[in-house]
């Protein structure tokens, strides 16, 4: 049987893994004692591995998540409100299927962006295209596409995706028409698709921040049915570069600093600061 020309067909045809798996075949003599099922079987089974890994390298590039998060890094052991059993079953997704939404509150450098990165991977493995928008630029980029005509071409490509996370929601308060752009995206999903939501204020406050009171009434209706809370607390998990990087000044001598620069200063120095005796 002539094997080459079979291999060229197969890349011809974008079938990478059988051809891999048909040449892996021919270098090693093991594989001779399996039946030609066996050997076919495992060439399937490469070239389906291989079109998952494609289609898994295509989603998380078009998803654009503002890290590279996964449940199996997320930190709890520390106390801050993120509840290891409840992550764990969003871990298959079946929210996404039920299209309930997300919401994770707490300060700033608590985690609330890098869980929801991790949320969007979970759903992307199990097959659910994400997209990450934070919510500033989301709006502005709704209020640009008003002006050159692409705003239902842009809702309606968010509307298709299966897990949209919105960060940073409420960083400050919306004007009308921001309220407005960003109840026609949340409405555009509910009961449709699933949506991550992150805010440094607690959802108690959402309804200020989101506006004119009515719209307000509409945003939060839809959010709120069929959600999962974190309501994350704590000191921040950034710490920072400065403090580490700062070299400590150690005395020498049993001298400290203090009394190493008032020696430098001589007698006249430390006449300058003798007490004078009060009046």
């Amino acid at each position: 049987m002539l094997t080459s020309p079979t291999l060229d067909k197969l890349r011809s045809m974008n079938l990478m893994g059988m051809a891999r798996a048909l040449q892996e075949q021919m270098e090693r003599a093991d594989y001779q004692a399996l039946t030609f099922e066996e050997r076919l079987g495992l060439m399937v089974d490469v070239e389906a591995q291989d079109l998952e890994n494609r289609r898994l390298y295509r989603y998380l590039k078009a998803a654009k998540l503002r890290t590279n998060a996964s449940l199996e890094d997320l930190d709890f052991h520390r106390v801050r409100g993120l509840d290891r059993s409840v992550v764990l079953a969003l871990a298959d997704a079946r929210w996404v299927e039920a299209h309930h939404n997300v919401l994770i509150t707490g300060p700033t450098g608590i985690g609330k962006t890098y869980t929801a990165c991790a949320l969007a991977q979970a759903a992307i493995r199990r097959g659910h295209a994400a997209l990450y928008l934070r919510a500033p630029r989301m709006l502005d980029e709704l209020s640009v596409a008003r002006v050159d005509g692409r705003l239902p071409r842009l809702l309606s490509a968010w509307a298709r995706v299966d897990v949209l996370v919105i960060d940073d929601l409420g960083l400050q308060a919306l004007s009308n028409q921001q309220a407005a752009d960003l109840l026609e995206v949340i409405e555009d999903r509910h009961q449709r698709r699933a949506t991550i939501v992150t805010s440094q204020l607690l959802v108690k406050h959402w309804h200020e921040a989101l506006g004119e009171p009515t719209i307000a009434d509409a945003i939060l209706d839809r959010l709120l049915s069929n959600s999962h809370r974190f309501e994350l607390s704590g000191e921040s998990l950034r710490r920072p570069e400065s403090l580490e990087a700062a070299p400590k000044v150690e005395p020498q001598n049993g001298s400290s600093a203090a009394d190493k620069h008032e020696a430098a200063a001589g007698p006249q120095k430390r006449r300058a600061t003798k007490p004078v005796a009060a009046r």
